[in-house]
């Protein structure tokens, strides 16, 4: 699992270290030591903590004008456990949108595992965002199937035209018209 780093391709564009919008602001890596572990296996340094013992997280891109996050997610998301959306919705997603984000891209990719539990987190995101959204994208299939399980395609707009797996080759602005169009449509 330490080879599984953040995507680091926009890092000319944004790096939330940098940025003092960010929940992630002024925060440090070593990369000479791992110290975050999942399950006992260590993971890259890059990985930001959210307070969550087994999910992680990257803000890849946020554009404050134009309202859209994208963060990377790495991990196990086990709310029945450790209520890992409490964790992210604390204090990387109400941050966020203190700033007036309201547009999520999440990439999921790297989910490893979903354990679903309440969705009131989710409710409340979605409430928070009401005339903005939430997209998962490149989302594992089998984590798909436990998300409309626990009934998250209430609120997260996943599957679909939304497996981007090509994400990489866009430019932040670029995934960010490609979701919306895609949402706008599945709406329309």
């Amino acid at each position: 699992m330490q080879d599984i780093e953040p995507f680091y391709g926009w890092e000319k564009y944004y790096t939330a270290s940098e940025d003092e919008q960010s929940p992630f602001y002024e925060r440090e890596y070593n990369m000479q030591q791992y110290e975050n572990t999942i399950y006992g296996y260590y993971i890259h340094p890059l990985w930001d903590e959210i307070g969550s013992e087994t999910l992680y997280c990257k803000i890849l891109f946020a554009n404050y004008e134009r309202q859209f996050v994208v963060i990377e997610l790495f991990g196990e998301w086990n709310d029945t456990l450790h209520n890992d959306i409490m964790y992210l919705k604390r204090q990387v997603i109400d941050l966020l949108i203190d700033e007036g984000i309201k547009y999520f891209i999440l990439i999921s990719e790297n989910i490893l595992n979903f354990h679903g539990s309440d969705d009131s987190y989710y409710e409340e995101w979605f409430e928070d965002v009401e005339d903005g959204w939430i997209a998962a994208i490149h989302s594992p299939e089998f984590i798909e199937r436990e998300w409309k399980k626990y009934h998250l395609d209430y609120y997260i707009n996943f599957g679909g035209t939304l497996d981007i797996a090509n994400w990489r080759t866009l430019k932040p602005a670029g995934l960010f018209e490609l979701v919306n169009s895609l949402i706008i449509r599945r709406l329309g």
